[in-house]
């Protein structure tokens, strides 16, 4: 028996999307492919930010940091189900179960945090454009990424622990893909009330007001656009807040098609299948996002590209001629 496991349980069943056998190599398929796609992409982010000085601000730093994240949440739950599927096996440890749900919340909290913070950036930059480099200098950005680390690791540590005191019988099943905190919370024998006030208290600080700080401060930034005389100024100052407008709306929309589909259907399959989209889809569509309608960021791309084939020559040819 594990520490902190309250039952004889060792391990649980991950019964994922389908049983068919014969699904089973499209579903990897599939999920490999989105998860190369996030990964590079995310990647390929973050080299453009970290090999541009010009990109050394804290729009951009704080979109590196997204895209560090949205590669760990992603890594959280695919490679496990994929190593599942070509394993034939559905078995998570309890161990491994309980880290994969502490790391899951862990960075679902810091992607709030982050779009949260991104949005009070673009605040500042909009309404108060002349203090903007006093307000976001270096010293407060580091804190502003310390300070959604704290904020996510004692969140998730708060939800971990509750589910350490619960006990589990003999249904070991979970119908999703990962383990999800609602679905455990479901499977367990003991009595569950604590641990859902817990979890809807925490959602409404963690979720709910982050969103309204990010409704606040698109308020102000829309108030501010609205009093600028020219039309071109409008069209610059809202550019700058389209492509994160566009990832907080599929990040929030998509969570929130998962709750309300499984609140209204009260099926598990039709749960994990909703929540592959924002697991899977938004992390995937979010260097697109920045990339598309960023120049700074198709530059940088372009001129890191270039760099690389470059080297990349060079190599080559040092190797035809030692």
């Amino acid at each position: 028996m594990d520490p902190g496991n309250n039952t004889g349980i060792s391990e649980f069943q991950l019964l994922g999307f389908s049983e068919k056998p014969e699904l089973q190599l499209l579903i990897f398929g599939l999920f490999f492919s989105m998860y190369l796609i996030t990964v590079a992409g995310n990647m390929l982010l973050i080299l453009a930010v970290n090999s541009d000085s010009h990109l050394h601000t804290p729009m951009y730093i704080f979109l590196a940091n997204l895209s560090f994240v949205d590669i760990c949440f992603t890594s959280t739950t695919i490679p496990k189900m994929l190593w599942n599927i070509q394993t034939q096996s559905k078995v998570i440890t309890y161990a491994g179960c309980i880290t994969q749900m502490y790391f899951f919340i862990l960075f679902t909290g810091l992607d709030i945090f982050l779009l949260t913070v991104m949005a009070y950036d673009r605040f500042v930059a909009i309404c108060h454009p002349l203090y903007y480099t006093v307000i976001m200098n270096p010293c407060l950005c580091g804190l502003l990424i310390l300070v959604c680390w704290i904020l996510s690791v004692f969140h998730s540590l708060l939800h971990t622990s509750m589910v350490l005191r619960l006990s589990f019988c003999t249904e070991v099943e979970i119908p999703h893909f990962f383990c999800e905190l609602n679905q455990m919370i479901q499977l367990a024998c003991s009595d569950t009330f604590l641990n859902n006030m817990v979890m809807y208290f925490a959602a409404m600080l963690v979720v709910v007001g982050p969103f309204i700080g990010i409704l606040y401060s698109y308020s102000k930034i829309v108030s501010s656009i609205c009093g600028i005389s020219s039309a071109q100024g409008k069209y610059k100052a809202f550019s700058t807040c389209t492509s994160h407008l566009s990832v907080v709306s599929l990040f929030y929309c998509t969570g929130l098609g998962v709750y309300l589909s499984s609140a209204a259907t009260q099926n598990s399959h039709s749960s994990a299948v909703a929540s592959v989209m924002y697991t899977v889809v938004t992390p995937m569509l979010n260097p697109f996002i920045y990339s598309l309608r960023n120049k700074d960021i198709k530059c940088s791309l372009m001129r890191f590209s270039g760099m690389a084939a470059q080297k990349w020559t060079i190599f080559l040819e040092l190797k035809k001629h030692p």
